[in-house]
């Protein structure tokens, strides 16, 4: 198993994600892992971490070359946001591409300092859904959305917090704690207020210029040239075919 997830008392479980080795990244086996977990998660809050000192370095670039990968982490996303429980993102280390992915679709974010938040896809010639594009924006604002998105900068857990894309600055052991403190609140308040929050954040529609956007950087030169070079461990020289 990819995913580890255990019981904190009565009312919070802990998924970890556990591939450290890979730096957490995810392919499909652990995506399945972790929908099974959150659709069977029988508690008031769940907390999603990573092992090993990071959350998620990202998708595991082995196994993104065909539509199934992003099929599963849609349905992975979408699991956390319409959880009817409260889903904390407990960030520690790297959060990048789907990491961040991961953590934006969860309802509240903790991240330490040192963490790091990104979607460095510009580098590798691929794209995001206009879902995850739409919640980063709303959750942090346009400017650091674009410097994200079109400039694959990095955003540190002490900015991050800063500009409301994380909620607290703290360890994951104090992630727990507030966790504790949410799980002795009114559940079926919290229900209910989470459903009406999901509403102001309905996915738009792509338009079929973005539909064919995608499909064009999901088909090019480029991607292929920028999985062989992050093989290679080289610079990858985009054409823009």
């Amino acid at each position: 198993m990819t995913v580890r997830v255990r019981k904190r008392g009565a009312h919070i479980g802990i998924l970890t994600i556990d591939r450290p080795e890979r730096r957490n990244a995810l392919d499909l086996e652990t995506l399945e892992d972790i929908y099974l977990a959150v659709s069977k998660a029988d508690v008031r809050v769940l907390v999603v971490r990573g092992a090993g000192g990071h959350f998620s370095a990202g998708a595991d670039l082995s196994g993104v070359e065909g539509a199934e990968f992003g099929q599963a982490l849609n349905r992975v996303l979408l699991a956390l946001r319409d959880a009817p429980y409260v889903t904390i993102a407990a960030v520690e280390g790297a959060a990048l591409g789907a990491g961040t992915q991961l953590a934006v679709a969860c309802d509240l974010r903790t991240a330490t300092p040192t963490a790091s938040f990104g979607i460095p896809a510009a580098k590798l010639g691929l794209m995001v859904d206009q879902w995850t594009v739409q919640r980063v924006a709303t959750m942090a604002g346009q400017g650091i959305a674009r410097a994200m998105l079109l400039a694959a900068d990095t955003v540190p857990g002490t900015a991050a917090h800063r500009l409301g894309l994380v909620q607290r600055l703290c360890s994951v052991d104090e992630a727990l704690h507030w966790a504790d403190e949410i799980a002795q609140l009114a559940p079926l308040t919290i229900a209910g207020h989470k459903l009406m929050l999901n509403q102001l954040d309905r996915t738009l529609k792509p338009s079929d210029d973005v539909l064919a956007a995608h499909t064009k950087a999901w088909s090019s030169k480029d991607l292929a040239e920028g999985l062989a070079a992050r093989k290679d461990r080289r610079t990858p020289h985009f054409t823009g075919e």
